[in-house]
């Protein structure tokens, strides 16, 4: 979350597309140990809990027939991208799963795993490496089960290769879940000028509106790399009550799931939904309890 990704790039991709980018990862060195004070500089992002939390858990049980009563997610080996302090890999970890947590930021790693040291379940259950996402490729290739990248892709300089990388170290019929910001008028008045510079909710120079994704954009690249979009819905923070919400439109942000093709170098247009299948999907998928 929050956090850029040095994405060296592979071969035969020029590493003239490095994703390199000193300012983001300066940015984020600032605030290494603020991740967890849930009144400060990511109280937004521990709120957001209450909604991904129960997206990733929910669509998971639906695309299987085994249940763990307490620990539903039992199994299950889970990479997060971008994890900074692990606000999204401890709820996870607690859930059942197996979960990597990486972070190229060193001090938001030493974050992480002093938090997790505090509870022996956790120790055992979340591993967390300070690396770029290239590197896992190379000793991870088709390990993971579930990749979670939330509040991440607008922050890398080459959203491309990022996906190339997710897929390569994806299983066959694994699952991808992103979180982002849609690139519109409305996202650079209340994403950065409202939240940032108005407001506080996050720190000013946090966001760049040019980097923004477009849902459009996001799903041509999930596709043209072997990715089928099963789900795609909007998401609203509300600076009053603190909380999230779902919502229909995508306009500000807004949350994905996709599915790797299930045969290695499959990559169809035909493969991602309409627009109006994904809405229909969207109503169902990932209820909040």
């Amino acid at each position: 979350q929050l956090s850029l990704f040095r994405l060296i790039v592979k071969r035969p991709f020029s590493t003239s597309h490095s994703s390199v980018d000193s300012k983001e990862m300066k940015k984020f060195q600032l605030l290494a140990h603020k991740w967890w004070d849930e009144e400060g500089e990511y109280a937004a992002l521990h709120s957001m809990n209450d909604i991904r939390v129960p997206f990733i858990r929910d669509t998971l049980l639906s695309m299987s027939s085994n249940y763990h009563p307490g620990n539903p997610l039992s199994g299950i080996k889970i990479l997060d991208v971008g994890c900074g302090g692990g606000l999204l890999s401890e709820p996870l970890g607690r859930l059942g799963a197996s979960v990597t947590g990486i972070d190229p930021v060193e001090d938001n790693i030493r974050t992480a795993d002093r938090h997790k040291s505090f509870d022996p379940v956790l120790a055992e259950r979340i591993q967390y490496k300070s690396s770029s996402l290239e590197e896992i490729v190379e000793e991870s290739m088709e390990t993971f089960d579930v990749i979670v990248a939330s509040e991440v892709v607008e922050h890398v300089a080459d959203l491309e290769t990022f996906i190339k990388c997710c897929s390569q170290v994806l299983k066959p019929e694994g699952s991808l879940f992103i979180t982002t910001i849609n690139k519109t008028q409305l996202s650079y008045v209340l994403g950065i000028v409202v939240a940032e510079k108005i407001m506080g909710i996050v720190p000013e120079g946090t966001h760049e509106w040019e980097k923004f994704v477009p849902p459009e954009e996001l799903e041509r690249l999930l596709g043209s790399n072997g990715f089928s979009v099963k789900t795609m819905k909007g998401m609203l923070y509300n600076p009053l009550s603190g909380c999230w919400s779902w919502m229909e439109s995508t306009s500000l942000n807004y949350a994905v799931h996709a599915v790797k093709s299930g045969a290695r170098g499959q990559s169809h247009a035909t493969d991602t939904l309409p627009e109006t299948d994904i809405q229909q999907r969207s109503a169902t998928a990932g209820t909040v309890p």
